[in-house]
């Protein structure tokens, strides 16, 4: 059986591996179909990525198809299509018992910390797998990119009327777009890059942009456009410390931050000026929930949202020892690229 396995930073091969066994109680035999390349899987190739050891087989945003179940596997079959949550947690743990599964202190995500699915077939905990038979394994690979900007915007909380700015126009924050662009709000979206705010208004229909400026000016043409309220609610998706210190200027009186970019670096910034005295909160928003990746099923089922726009490169199996490192240039133009594994 083959797989794709970074071997360290920059270095990236074919293997051959034993074919797996049937899966034990709990488990399914799964077979990949595609992968979505995420920044996690780029940061990883380049030896960016904090929390990724190697030599790692990535990949955790899948369309996969099952193909045997274990004993006591009830919330799938043999044949069924299915999107993974790669965040294999503790049921037992303090933090999983109340609900929070994403953030259990000892969670494993599948393609970072332990082995993923850029594999043509592996075992796996049946009860991250989430059926949707009515959509495209296309599409399904997809489930878990949006299921984190769904579970953002579920952190922010934003009430009917009010202003969301999303930060950063990369693949989690159009993940929040989509969402937010289905609630009766007015969403604004922030970049540096020009020809992502043109995939936000042209693709996402989202009318309100603004280009982020060394010198500071974007911030006029934000209070332009909110009447000089600036944003209920800030979701800052860039990842970056400098983004992420200064995004509270662009907050309303008691408005909500959510970081869902992530930095191993120190963030900093002035308290009383600004994030006292406009009474701001801040939240962290980490990976999702089992249910998000259920509704966001059901949403795209429903033609809600419409993927498709989002696919903009494709890359056979074969192809990735060669090819894979083009995606880490931004210059590239990629939104998401799909690997094709069987």
């Amino acid at each position: 059986m083959h797989a794709i396995q970074i071997t360290e930073p920059k270095s990236i091969k074919l293997i051959d591996l034993p074919e797996p066994a049937q899966p034990g109680p709990g488990e399914a035999l799964v077979r990949t179909h595609c992968m979505g390349i995420c920044g996690t899987d780029l940061s990883g190739y380049l030896g960016k990525m904090p929390f990724f050891s190697y030599p790692r087989i990535p990949g955790h945003e899948l369309g996969l198809e099952v193909l045997a179940v274990g004993e006591g596997v009830t919330n799938v079959s043999s044949g069924d299509k299915c999107s993974l949550e790669p965040y294999v947690n503790d049921p037992d743990s303090p933090t999983s018992r109340k609900g929070a599964t994403n953030c259990c202190p000892g969670v494993q995500v599948l393609g970072v910390h332990t082995d993923g699915g850029l594999r043509e077939s592996w075992v796996l905990p049946a009860r991250k797998l989430h059926a949707g038979n009515q959509l495209s394994y296309d599409q399904l690979a997809l489930v878990e990119t949006l299921a984190i900007g769904y579970h953002a915007v579920q952190r922010g909380n934003p009430q009917p009327g009010e202003t969301v700015l999303v930060i950063g126009a990369g693949p989690i924050g159009l993940a929040c777009l989509e969402f937010l662009k289905l609630m009766d709000l007015k969403v604004i979206v922030m970049d540096m890059v020009e020809g992502r705010l043109g995939f936000c208004r042209d693709k996402l229909g989202i009318p309100h942009s603004v280009r982020f400026q060394a010198d500071g000016s974007h911030l006029a043409e934000l209070e332009h456009l909110t009447g000089g309220q600036l944003a209920d609610v800030v979701i800052d998706a860039t990842g970056n410390a400098k983004s992420m210190s200064t995004c509270f200027e662009y907050a309303a009186y008691t408005g909500r931050v959510v970081y869902v970019g992530i930095t191993t670096d120190t963030i900093s910034f002035p308290h009383a000026p600004v994030f006292h005295r406009r009474e701001l909160t801040l939240l962290a928003s980490r990976n999702a929930l089992p249910e998000d990746f259920d509704h966001i099923i059901r949403v795209i089922a429903d033609g809600k949202i419409d993927t498709a726009a989002w696919i903009t490169h494709r890359l056979d199996f074969s192809r990735v020892p060669t090819d894979f490192a083009q995606f880490t240039d931004p210059s590239l133009g990629a939104i998401k690229a799909i690997i094709d594994v069987n």
